[in-house]
């Protein structure tokens, strides 16, 4: 079991990058850089650009939440020799959830939330858009929609984040305070980023 443990925190880590690193090019980068794109532009660079962006950012947020799946039954659900069943890192020493238990279902929550929005939501828009299924005025509303989900996951990534990052911390005990004040910075945070993101990098 520790074998198992061992490569899906590594799969678990490597996806969540992928599709968080695609999340923040879609709306710190793509997005700002689509209103620059004349039609013809749009026309030649999209069609070899969106599909292999879009196919390892939603592949990245099905691998992230299956091996999270995985990694949660493994750490606690499971005690070697004893089989499956709530263990005691789930259990907190009173009773209840443990303190990192708290904190990893906060993040999966949100991080659950976000991968419906991905695989129901902003990839039919965008397989819509880009198989010609809706073109002309039709397509407006389709693409504003996935865009507005797709600006929902950039702030709900922040109280994700929150949350995977405090169940690791041994001293990060679970408190709605903490909490309060960690998801205002995380959302203060993507709020600046996706406000400054029009205005940076924009010579070299």
């Amino acid at each position: 079991m520790p074998q198992i443990e061992f490569a899906f925190r590594w799969l678990h880590v490597i996806a969540g990058i992928t599709w968080i690193g695609f999340l923040y090019f879609f709306n710190f980068v793509n997005a700002v850089m689509q209103g620059k794109l004349d039609d013809a532009t749009k026309k030649a660079v999209n069609p070899q650009l969106m599909p292999r962006a879009l196919w390892w950012f939603r592949w990245g947020a099905m691998i992230t939440l299956l091996s999270g799946l995985v990694l949660f039954a493994s750490i606690f659900l499971y005690t070697p020799g004893v089989g499956f069943g709530a263990n005691l890192l789930l259990q907190g020493a009173e009773g209840g959830l443990s303190d990192r238990a708290r904190w990893i279902m906060w993040g999966m929550t949100f991080g659950t939330i976000m991968w419906f929005n991905v695989w129901f939501i902003i990839w039919p828009a965008q397989k819509a858009l880009l198989s010609g299924k809706v073109t002309g005025d039709a397509a407006a509303p389709v693409r504003a929609k996935a865009g507005k989900f797709s600006k929902i996951n950039t702030y709900l990534s922040g109280p994700m984040l929150v949350g995977m990052l405090g169940a690791n911390h041994a001293n990060m005990h679970f408190g709605y305070g903490r909490l309060a004040i960690l998801v205002v910075l995380a959302l203060a945070g993507v709020h600046v980023a996706l406000f400054h993101a029009p205005r940076v990098g924009q010579s070299v």
